[in-house]
């Protein structure tokens, strides 16, 4: 049994390099691209005629040339197939009188028409087709079609958006306001927005950021919201879109590229620890772990019945043990974690191999290079006609989003040296003159999990580093 498949693809809502994996053998598979990114789309027509036509109905637009079609019907005429294999309706045109029309062609010749569904129903056996069920049904699906067309016609015309680097539908985030250009900033809420991210940058909490902008700002949002707040793209100057390519730089940004990797470092750190232990206002919340029950240890606050005087511990949240391991007051903890960090952090440093940071980000600076190099000559290509507009937006969009991804590898690789910084924070009295909650970010940064080891009369700490093994 001799098959032959037809595939008509779009550019702007696929991936036309991908193949297609067809479930039966094929003897050949003709192919046709939307007309909107073939070669010469852009020079046969003005961009006022192509909106035009855009806005026509789909029963009122001229037939589209398909030129792997006509080679499919000529080669048809010589040597007929069984079956012409597609794999939905919806690739024989935009309407159902274009859809009509090619399955009458085919009809004039003899030769039926099955898509994938139909051919899965069969249990991939194409001669188990019948075909005057199939051509009832298909009248049917053609009905259905009709329906479906409109989702099409908007999910291209959001394709086209997304190849222009313009806003995905929807209202503009906190911030911004729409213009017809795109996202401008709007002065009367991106200070907000600006201050809650400087407070998420001083003290590594969300919670606490979130409490901030309630009481100074009156606005109210959830952490989750202000979560989302921190790893939405459009504050950073990038538009995301639903299939979850970034391209950068298509508005004003709000936070500096400095400011949104120390952002994303900061949440990937937090993501280590729990929740809450992120933005409890101790800074050995969630770190410590008692070593005799393997418990986590809770901050515990006591105070007298005056109220007068209050005092702090850290006991196990869970021990199982009976009877159960005592609490440890919460300054001695304290006390001896500076100490440890202080005598432990040069060494453990001093240990590790680290990679070599220089190489690593001239290796991505310079893949950056050549794709910019690349994007750069595409308005010369258009010029000379080797290209047209349609084809180079859409390689621009290509060129922009993995650039985007080099320059977020980039922007996550360590800011600093770890050995030098490691000396600086080794001197007791740079900890001490921290607050509790600068404190808790600098834990956050080096220490993985205090380990508190009992002994008879007396207990000792272990420090894990997020370095270390």
């Amino acid at each position: 049994m001799r098959i032959v498949a037809y595939l008509y693809q779009d550019p702007l809502l696929e991936a036309v390099a991908d193949p297609v994996n067809w479930p039966v053998e094929v003897a050949q598979v003709y192919q046709d691209l939307a007309m909107a990114a073939s070669p010469t789309s852009a020079r046969r027509k003005s961009a006022q005629q192509a909106a035009a036509m855009e806005k026509r109905s789909p029963e009122k637009r001229p037939l589209e040339k398909r030129p792997q079609w006509q080679q499919l019907l000529q080669d048809c005429d010589a040597v007929a197939p069984d079956f012409v294999l597609v794999r939905q309706l919806e690739d024989l045109g935009y309407s159902v009188q274009e859809v009509s029309d090619r399955l009458r062609e085919l009809e004039l010749r003899g030769i039926p028409l099955m898509t994938l569904e139909e051919l899965e129903r069969s249990g991939f056996d194409p001669s188990a087709l019948v075909t005057e069920d199939s051509r009832a049904e298909m009248l049917q699906r053609l009905q259905e079609m009709q329906q479906n067309q409109r989702s099409r016609r908007i999910r291209q015309g959001h394709a086209r958006n997304r190849v222009k680097a313009l806003p995905p539908p929807g209202k503009a985030p906190y911030g911004y306001r729409r213009s017809k250009t795109g996202y401008v900033v709007d002065r009367t809420t991106a200070p907000v927005v600006k201050d809650f991210f400087e407070q998420f940058l001083l003290y590594g909490s969300i919670r606490g950021a979130v409490r901030y902008m309630a009481k100074r700002y009156n606005k109210k949002v959830s952490a989750s919201t202000g979560l989302r707040w921190l790893t939405n793209p459009v504050y950073r100057g990038d538009l995301e879109y639903q299939d979850g390519k970034i391209i950068r730089d298509t508005h004003p940004a709000i936070i500096s590229r400095d400011e949104a990797a120390q952002v994303d470092r900061l949440l990937k750190r937090n993501r280590r620890i729990a929740p809450r232990a992120a933005s409890a206002p101790r800074s050995l919340a969630g770190l410590v772990v008692c070593g005799e029950c393997q418990s986590s240890m809770t901050v515990t606050r006591v105070t007298t019945h005056n109220r007068q005087q209050e005092y702090l511990y850290l006991r196990p949240r869970n021990c199982a043990r009976q009877p159960k391991c005592s609490a440890i007051p919460y300054d001695e903890v304290l006390q001896a974690t500076i100490e440890r960090i202080c005598e432990d952090l040069p060494r453990a440093v001093s240990g590790v191999e680290l990679p070599d940071m220089t190489q690593i980000k001239q290796s991505t600076v310079g893949a950056i290079a050549t794709k910019q190099a690349a994007l750069d000559q595409l308005p010369d290509l258009v010029a000379s006609e080797v290209l047209d507009q349609d084809t180079a937006d859409l390689r621009a969009y290509k060129l922009r989003t993995e650039m985007a991804e080099l320059e977020d590898k980039l922007a996550q690789l360590p800011p600093v040296d770890l050995k030098a910084t490691a000396q600086t924070v080794s001197i007791p009295q740079f900890w001490f003159d921290l607050s509790e909650s600068e404190r808790r970010f600098y834990f956050r940064e080096f220490i993985r999990q205090i380990q508190l080891v009992r002994h008879e009369q007396a207990w000792e700490l272990k420090l894990l580093f997020f370095f270390s093994p």
